[in-house]
């Protein structure tokens, strides 16, 4: 290679690409700007998880499939976190650091005995409970004992956040935070025996509940101790849960003063450090209002340097949006009055009149989404503003806002404060526009689940406000941004904004008569119950989309429903569930009745007809099943058919077992020798009457004469098993014993004398004979007959009428009639 004159290959290039030739075209910049050139990336997001025994399959198109989890693919014990990696996760979880000059950094004042007693208390191995009023300091007392309490045990400090969490996302977040097991949520007992070998000290933020929930965390993590923050007006523990309580109150007045000197930077005036005092006296010295009344001063004192200091991001006329504290003619850059005693209580209000256009936006979105403060990066898009992220540090050097988990929400109280300063107004427009914009992130190829899972609370909360909603088109909006997030979230192992995200989604499709969604929704729960060892709550929620699905005729959704249906069925003990499928959707279903191979013809109906004791025909009949109409039976009742078939042929079966036995009982007692020597069997075949096209009729002779004229006598006859001749023909006409000539009449005749006997009797020599067979006179010459009508097996004829079988025509019947009335023995015909 030339060292001046080098080739494109050295720069990662081909030759084809060099210069003017084609080649192939560079990707795009912007990953979420679609190339012309290139195919457009699959926004279906697939993840497979392993949870318990189970493989879940994340599907966003026809819902998430649940199986067994294949032999080899279960993995592994978990791994322990280091310290290192527990200090990366920590930091990662974080919430972000707001943009803009940094915030004042604070001391926690007047709080040294009730860290020094927190933290005696965790060395011990005991469980506390701090409960104090919002606004007390109780975040920044945890991150001081969290320094603290470094290396008191062998997995560290763990830091969670219990706003809006239960104890079983606690129990999956502790064991989170302890190791790394990617893709791998364990089921309720793995996730037992993990976290109670776990010891370390777990510090919960603004927990929100109590009594045997909490009980049932501490339970299971016997080797941690617990720090628990909350509130006065969360539910007590009970008396067996054996955890000291530690109440955080307010500030003294000094120390007041001291925090609102360390705010503003500076010393305090007489006249400031008396409105202190009364402030102190109003708010009963949370430091919350503090912060937030250095922050007034900060502005007033930028306010009184600078008048048009506010003119920017204020109002535009050299004053603030809002009128400062009411007094237009003190703002000369010389004097500005202190805020009012109600002002200082509640300066939410007042300190967002002094914020820029942005930040004012960005209060108002938090206002209509409940509290919950959207990521910085997702403010230019939702406010239109390139430079919207620097609203939340503007937010979080006021005190107005609050860590909470990786994110942050509004502090206490301003929410209320807002409302009330009317920022509340347009706040369902602004929650569709937020739910609109989390719709088309969340479901973007390039969004992992962990960072929707960041921001789980905000999407559930843009969805939650619009449900319901009176608005043309809110609930639809919520449904397709519960469509969106909910696979994410299932994806990042955050369960319970999948829970209450399929559960919102639910409701507003519901409302907003959107079948095909509430099915998915119905689906989504279903299987999250069965993961969840809820087998009969998936059972309900997987019929209920099965249901709907079948009669939106969405076969690919019905068919993963029945797979994860029959898998409840399976894993609960039960027996199948019966599914009553739409049309055209049958799956085949075996039945073990039946041969393994059908013959194309027809089978004949063999009908005995056996004289009973006192000369009344008794009729025994087999016939063919008879053809289903449309072909082989199936459809929605395939299921139930086997069970029903199966249930009539035992009864068959015994029916027969019974009658079989009747005949041969009444065969042996027979003593009548005369009676057997005499007696003829007649056995009669008829076609089936589903016979095709091309089957000759049984109404019709076989040579294709017409009906009363004898047969042709060229017709091979064939010996019988008895010694009877068969003929080719189909015709049935009763045969005799070629041992003599029958000198025993028709067995058709019936008796009058006594009522007829329903019980058959056993024929010596059964005879098969097909029609027409010659059939000798009483003077002994053959006769050739033929039967013009097949005799019927349905009914049995009833004794005081004559028979009507045409088993002999013409001479040779009125002659078997003339016999019958001489010899009053019994004949089975």
């Amino acid at each position: 290679m030339d060292p001046t004159h080098r080739g494109p290959e050295q720069y990662g290039r081909d030759n084809d690409s060099f210069g003017e030739g084609p080649g192939r075209r560079r990707p795009a910049r912007d990953q979420l700007t679609p190339d012309p050139g290139q195919p457009t990336p699959p926004q279906a997001r697939v993840v497979r998880l392993i949870s318990g025994d189970y493989l879940l399959t994340v599907n966003p198109v026809d819902g998430s499939e649940v199986e067994l989890c294949p032999p080899g693919e279960q993995p592994g014990p978990p791994a322990r976190r280091t310290a290192a990696g527990r200090a990366a996760r920590e930091r990662a979880t974080a919430p972000p650091v707001p943009p803009g000059p940094p915030a004042p950094q604070l001391p926690l004042l007047e709080r040294a005995q009730e860290r020094e007693r927190l933290v005696r208390l965790l060395a011990q191995g005991r469980s506390v409970r701090l409960t104090g009023p919002a606004g007390s300091g109780r975040t920044a007392l945890l991150d001081a004992v969290a320094a603290d309490c470094a290396d008191l045990a062998p997995d560290g400090v763990v830091r969670l956040s219990g706003y809006k969490r239960t104890a079983a996302d606690l129990l999956h977040g502790l064991f989170e935070a302890v190791h790394d097991s990617p893709q791998h949520r364990p089921d309720r007992a793995g996730l037992l025996d993990k976290v109670r070998s776990i010891g370390a000290v777990v510090l919960i933020d603004d927990l929100e509940f109590g009594g045997a929930a909490l009980e049932e965390l501490l339970d299971a993590t016997p080797e941690c101790a617990f720090l628990f923050a909350t509130v006065p007006d969360v539910a007590a523990p009970t008396t067996d849960s054996h955890l000291e309580e530690v109440f955080l109150a307010g500030l003294g007045r000094g120390a007041a003063v001291d925090l609102l000197e360390r705010a503003v930077e500076r010393p305090l005036t007489e006249e400031e450090a008396n409105w202190a005092g009364d402030l102190w006296f109003e708010s009963e010295g949370l430091p919350l209002r503090f912060v937030q009344a250095g922050a007034l001063l900060r502005q007033r004192d930028l306010l009184r340097t600078d008048p048009e200091a506010y003119g920017v991001f204020g109002g535009g006329d050299g004053r603030p949006a809002d009128v400062p504290f009411g007094h237009d003619q003190d703002v000369d850059g010389v004097h500005i009055p202190l805020p009012s005693l109600g002002e200082g209580a509640a300066p939410a209000a007042l300190l967002a009149s002094r914020l820029s256009g942005s930040a004012r936006d960005t209060l108002r979105f938090a206002v209509a989404l409940g509290g919950e403060v959207p990521h910085q990066a997702h403010l230019p898009a939702l406010i239109g503003d390139t430079h919207a992220d620097a609203a939340l540090g503007e937010l979080a050097g006021c005190g107005l806002l609050s860590p909470a988990g990786p994110r942050y929400r509004l502090a206490a109280g301003v929410v209320t404060q807002l409302e009330a300063a009317g920022y509340g107004e347009d706040a369902t427009d602004r929650a569709r526009t937020a739910a609109q914009h989390y719709a088309w992130w969340a479901g973007h190829p390039s969004v992992t689940p962990e960072r929707v899972t960041a921001e789980g609370d905000a999407v559930v909360a843009a969805m939650a406000q619009l449900v319901p909603g009176d608005g043309a088109g809110q609930t639809s909006v919520a449904v397709l941004l519960a469509r969106s997030a909910s696979p994410a979230f299932a994806a990042g192992l955050h369960w319970g904004a999948w829970e209450r995200a399929l559960r919102i989604g639910q409701e507003a499709a519901r409302i907003a008569g959107e079948v095909a969604e509430e099915a998915y929704f119905h689906h989504e729960l279903g299987v999250l119950a069965l993961l969840a060892g809820n087998p009969d709550r998936a059972r309900a929620e997987l019929e209920t989309s099965i249901s709907m699905r079948g009669a939106l005729a969405d076969k690919s959704g019905a068919v993963a429903g029945r797979r994860a249906l029959a898998l409840v069925a399976d894993r609960s003990g039960g027996p199948l569930p019966v599914v009553l499928t739409p049309p055209g959707e049958e799956l085949p279903v075996p039945r073990a009745e039946e041969p393994p191979a059908q013959s194309t013809r027809p089978t004949p109906s063999v009908t005995q007809t056996l004289s009973g004791p006192y000369g009344a025909p008794t009729v025994i009949s087999r016939q063919s099943p008879a053809k289903a109409a449309g072909g082989a039976r199936g459809g929605r009742f395939a299921v139930l058919a086997g069970a029903r078939r199966n249930l009539v042929a035992t009864a068959a079966g015994v029916l027969l077992t019974g009658v079989l036995g009747t005949v041969v009982a009444l065969g042996l007692t027979s003593g009548d020798d005369d009676v057997q020597g005499n007696q003829d069997v007649t056995t009669e075949q008829s076609q089936s009457q589903d016979d095709g096209e091309d089957e000759v009729p049984a109404d019709s002779p076989a040579d294709g004469s017409t009906p009363g004229v004898p047969a042709s006598s060229g017709s091979a006859a064939t010996p019988g098993p008895s010694g009877s001749e068969i003929t080719p023909s189909g015709t049935g006409t009763p045969s005799t014993d070629p041992s003599g000539p029958s000198d025993s009449p028709s067995s058709d005749t019936p008796s009058s004398s006594r009522p007829p006997s329903h019980k058959p009797t056993k024929s010596p020599r059964p005879t098969k004979s097909p029609t027409p067979t010659k059939s000798p006179s009483p003077t002994g010459s053959p006769t050739d007959t033929d039967s013009p009508t097949p005799t019927d097996t349905a009914t049995e004829p009833e004794p005081s009428s004559p028979d009507t079988s045409d088993s002999a025509s013409g001479p040779s019947s009125s002659s078997s009639s003339a016999t019958a009335s001489a010899d009053s023995s019994p004949t089975v015909t």
